[in-house]
């Protein structure tokens, strides 16, 4: 049976145990079995490469040295990682290497909740195939991304709330290779009632499960 491992916690304003939760729920029906943890220590964990999927959902947290470099390890040896937003886009601010490993970190949102536009940009992938372009109300993330990740969808800024940033197209959902690993990444998904929005939900289950071993 496929595994998954979900750590959780960090800022509050992500609402980190209702989400993790709704994530647990959705591999659970996938019959996936779930652990999910509070906090990092989890990662400490000799065995941790026993996960075919591993799903970060922590936010400006700091994380023990040692704990880290076991993730990457795991991850660089097979285990899948995927994740949403700052759970897994702005986990640990202070570790470049995670960040290396991701493919991205969270820099802004500018403008805070607002309307946007998703596009589709490869809509012949499996991840995100018959959703289309959808309209979206949440934090618009601006991020600084590894220029090698496979972009499967993108978002443009208008410039309203950062004039500078018009035109910018940025990246909202990407998927790339770390060692033997598949990483999953959406920008999507602030709070729990997020996860109404079909296109985001689907989105999501979806790459999860391409990023499982």
């Amino acid at each position: 049976m496929t595994k998954a491992l979900i750590f959780y916690g960090g800022w509050d304003g992500h609402e980190p145990e209702a989400t993790s939760a709704i994530v647990e729920r959705m591999l659970t029906d996938e019959g996936i079995e779930v652990r999910r943890e509070a906090g990092t220590g989890v990662l400490a964990e000799d065995d941790l490469g026993r996960y075919d999927l591993i799903v970060p959902m922590t936010t400006q947290v700091q994380i023990d040295k040692d704990a880290l470099q076991n993730l990457i390890a795991a991850v660089e040896a097979g285990s899948g990682l995927g994740g949403f937003h700052g759970g897994m886009g702005d986990a640990f601010r202070m570790e470049p290497a995670y960040q290396f490993m991701v493919g991205g970190q969270w820099v802004a949102h500018p403008g805070n909740i607002i309307d946007y536009r998703v596009e589709i940009t490869r809509p012949d992938d499996p991840v995100v195939a018959g959703i289309g372009d959808f309209d979206y109300r949440s934090e618009q993330y601006f991020m600084h991304v590894d220029p090698g990740i496979e972009v499967l969808a993108t978002t443009t800024f208008d410039g309203t709330h950062a004039p500078w940033t018009k035109g910018t197209v940025m990246p909202v959902v990407w998927k790339h290779r770390y060692g033997a690993a598949r990483v999953f990444y959406s920008a999507l998904g602030h709070v729990a009632s997020e996860f109404e929005a079909p296109q985001m939900k689907e989105i999501l289950r979806r790459g999860l499960l391409w990023a499982a071993r």
